[in-house]
């Protein structure tokens, strides 16, 4: 099993996003020890309580503090940006990290409509209509396969790199899917934010992928939400507090919340019995529990998917629990590092 970890750098209440930070590279450092495959960075925008607007700039951090295991974006929302400079970005961290890179692209804005619109130049400006084809001219620079008689035929994504980031299309939708499919490219699936119909969708994936001049065969890995304590009982108090964090967004009170809040602030709360209903059903959509019960479950899960490679999300309030998660996880299933080292090139 390859078991690699999703950050989105969780504030927690009472800290501040240079501790986020910190404890995001602290957490990196040790993952590498552990033998987690990759560490992604996910990306938020206008969010009080995650400080991950900007994963690529962490992930040249991440880089200096790093040695052996993969780091990529999960993922850069490329909707917003232009593909040059998303290529020219992965270039320039397949410099600072030569082939350990892995570049998860999103479609989603990562924030509300009004941050999407204050990002971009105007008002559908980028319609999402047009992120297939920024799919394909990003794997065009990094690649360098525009024609020569390309409009763009003559660019040259920098600095010049005798590999590049790995792509993966993130995607929790059958929309997403299927551009997977059609431009030939990994899927990297996010369960944790749609479970109903996972399997299904990435089922059709492969049934109808496209081999690309990239990639031959299909290539799968899902996201999920999962913590592990060492009593199954402090592992559901500490998994209530995403659940909080997540009811206060749906809400639009998480910049009152200002940040992850703590297990005593949860239970000093009043939660009405919407409220209650909300976190009980966000409980379905995470594996919590002692390590044991946790392995066979992520285990369970990544055999419906019919993949070894699961990415996992954990937020706490306490960073120290977080690591202790992940820390458990890694002894529970041995990691070895498995899957770090990637071809990235096209196929011959």
């Amino acid at each position: 099993m390859k078991l690699s970890i999703l950050d989105q750098s969780p504030i927690s209440v009472g800290k501040t996003a240079h501790e986020a930070v910190q404890a995001t590279l602290d957490l990196a450092e040790k993952a590498d020890q552990w033998g987690y495959t990759r560490y992604w960075l996910a990306e938020h925008h206008s969010s009080g309580t995650l400080a991950d607007a900007s994963p690529e700039i962490l992930l040249a951090a991440m880089s200096a503090r790093t040695e052996n295991i993969r780091i990529g974006s999960g993922g850069v929302m490329l909707s917003h940006y232009s593909a040059l400079k998303v290529a020219e970005t992965f270039r320039m961290l397949e410099a600072l990290a030569p082939g350990r890179v892995d570049m998860g692209l999103g479609r989603a804005p990562g924030s509300d409509q009004m941050a999407s619109f204050a990002l971009q130049s105007g008002p559908n400006s980028d319609p999402i209509e047009k992120y297939p084809q920024k799919v394909f001219d990003l794997m065009r620079y990094l690649s360098e396969t525009f024609p020569t008689d390309h409009p763009f035929g003559k660019l040259r994504a920098m600095p010049a790199s005798p590999s590049w980031a790995a792509p993966w299309l993130l995607s929790s939708s059958m929309g997403s899917a299927g551009i997977a499919a059609r431009l030939g490219l990994p899927l990297s699936f996010a369960h944790f934010i749609a479970q109903d119909n996972g399997p299904e969708y990435v089922k059709w994936y492969r049934d109808n992928f496209e081999a690309s001049e990239w990639f031959e065969k299909p290539r799968v890995n899902i996201g999920i939400s999962a913590i592990t304590a060492d009593t199954a009982e402090r592992a559901y108090d500490l998994a209530t507090c995403r659940h909080v964090m997540r009811l206060m967004r749906n809400k639009g009170q998480d910049h009152e919340m200002k940040g992850v809040p703590s297990v005593d602030e949860i239970k000093a709360m009043d939660f009405n019995g919407s409220d209650l209903e909300f976190i009980e059903q966000q409980r379905t959509k995470s594996i919590e529990g002692d390590p044991a019960t946790v392995k066979a479950k992520i285990e369970n899960l990544a055999e419906q998917y019919e993949t070894d490679d699961v990415i996992v999300l954990t937020i706490t309030h306490d960073y120290a629990e977080r690591q202790r998660s992940y820390e458990l996880l890694a002894q529970a299933f041995n990691l070895t590092g498995e899957g770090r080292v990637e071809s990235a090139k096209p196929r011959s």
